[in-house]
């Protein structure tokens, strides 16, 4: 006889109902989770992130530079010679000879024109580039992101909006045929229903077609594999959407003068170049470096002295100082010296370049932004008047009183509104979240 736990069986739906309710969730992105999966996946900003490891390692070691350098050495030689004999005056015949040197010596640079200081402020201006490099690209990856976002968004609505349409003009075609049939209207008032209705069903394929190629980019963008199971959280625009703020492009050129990182990293890039001309012209300069050395050595050829006595009375301790002074060089000096200052010149024009484009894509946005407003609001009024004339028009398309070519032009009437409706809006939209961006605030579609 089987017992059917009843507590059991109800445990496990209740666990299996849990876990398919944590899936859907999980199948459902924000933009802020499609950002985050994004930017932990985006090969660009790996590898900027290693660039910046790299120019820590070499500030690093800029500053190790100033440490003596200290060496170890043993050699061991062999040879033959011949030896004088007095009491004979001939040379013997070859005999073989060994010996051993042993040494350990340090040298220490004292002074080269300042050239390892510079070096060590160019490496530190460097790293500090490359971390203004690495933001910068996650903000253009965030930029892409929210694009791709926003287009998904789009196409949801506009497919949503089309289903509307497609399934009110089945009603309405299916009525014009009753209507038909009892000979109320004609074949003809009928077969133009009917080729709207195609029309419209021919719409909602392409519109769900974007659909798929908007999900399948943003998928893509994020270095996501593509499923079917990829779905976004559609936010309430109408609550997003700020239509009360007025934008000023100089004042928010000011702001992201001060935070956007294309801006610092092209300072810092000025501030690195400039050291580059210090650092050629340190070897105008005389260097002076100190070294010091400690050596011993063995040989064969006193075979009457042990070992750890010639070790011991060879040691030979040595301290040196070394002025070098450069006098001339085939003028490499120079033609660094006027590489850098070109170098320079391009770095400074470089900045400028960045901060006219970081004015003028801000001067854009505000424009933007602002004809995006006025069109919104324009057909948002547009949209309202075409609804309410098409709904009149097919109380009358109804009651007999216009035929169906007057019916369908009003009908399209409204959904071009209705497509200029949802165009504008998200327009308006991006533009919005394009000036919050260059503000500093993090993209984000919540209210």
């Amino acid at each position: 006889m089987v017992i059917i736990n009843y507590k059991f069986l109800a445990g496990l739906g209740f666990m299996l109902w849990i876990h398919m309710g944590l899936s859907a969730q999980e199948a459902v992105w924000s933009l802020d989770r499609c950002i985050d999966y994004a930017l932990s996946q985006n090969i660009d900003i790996k590898q900027s992130g290693l660039n910046v490891e790299q120019a820590e390692l070499n500030y690093q070691q800029s500053r190790n530079n100033r440490l003596p350098s200290v060496n170890a050495s043993v050699s061991y030689n062999l040879g033959w010679e011949k030896t004088y004999v007095a009491a004979s005056e001939e040379y013997s015949p070859y005999e073989g000879a060994s010996g051993m040197n042993y040494g350990v010596n340090t040298s220490v640079n004292v002074f080269n024109g300042f050239k390892l200081r510079n070096q060590i402020e160019k490496s530190a201006l460097e790293w500090e580039t490359g971390k203004y490099t690495s933001e910068r690209i996650k903000e253009s990856v965030e930029l892409s992101i929210l694009n791709a976002y926003l287009n998904i968004l789009y196409s949801l609505e506009e497919v949503s909006n089309l289903e509307e349409q497609v399934s009110a003009s089945r009603e309405q075609l299916a009525l014009a045929e009753e209507r038909m049939n009892l000979g109320i209207i004609s074949r003809s008032d009928y077969l133009q229903i009917k080729s709207g209705l195609a029309s419209e069903e021919l719409n909602l394929v392409t519109a769900q077609s974007n659909l798929r190629i908007a999900r399948v980019n943003l998928m893509q963008l994020m270095e996501l594999p593509v499923s079917n199971d990829f779905d976004v959280l559609v936010p309430d625009i109408g609550a997003i959407l700020n239509l009360d703020t007025s934008y000023e492009a100089s004042s928010i050129y000011q702001e992201a003068l001060m935070i956007k990182p294309q801006i610092k990293e092209a300072e810092f890039r000025v501030k690195s170049v400039m050291l580059e001309e210090d650092i050629a012209r340190a070897d105008l300069m005389p260097g002076i470096s100190m070294s010091a050395g400690l050596n011993t050595g063995w040989g064969s050829s006193f075979q009457e002295i042990s070992y750890t006595s010639q070790l011991g009375n060879r040691l030979a301790p040595s301290v040196g100082v070394n002025l070098s002074v450069p006098i001339f060089q085939k003028n490499q000096v120079m033609t660094n010296i006027k590489t850098a200052q070109i170098s320079l010149g391009q770095a400074q024009l470089e900045e400028i370049n960045t901060r006219n484009t970081l004015r003028k894509e801000i001067e854009q946005a505000v424009t933007d932004y602002t004809t995006a407003r006025v069109r919104y609001l324009s057909s948002v009024e547009q949209f309202g008047a075409a609804r309410e004339s098409y709904l009149v028009a097919a109380e009358k398309f109804d009651l007999g009183i216009i035929n169906s070519i007057d019916l369908v032009l009003i009908k399209n009437d409204m959904i071009l509104a209705e497509s200029t409706l949802l165009q504008t809006k998200f327009s308006l939209l991006f533009s919005q979240e394009i000036l919050d961006f260059y503000r500093g605030n993090p993209i984000s579609l919540t209210n």
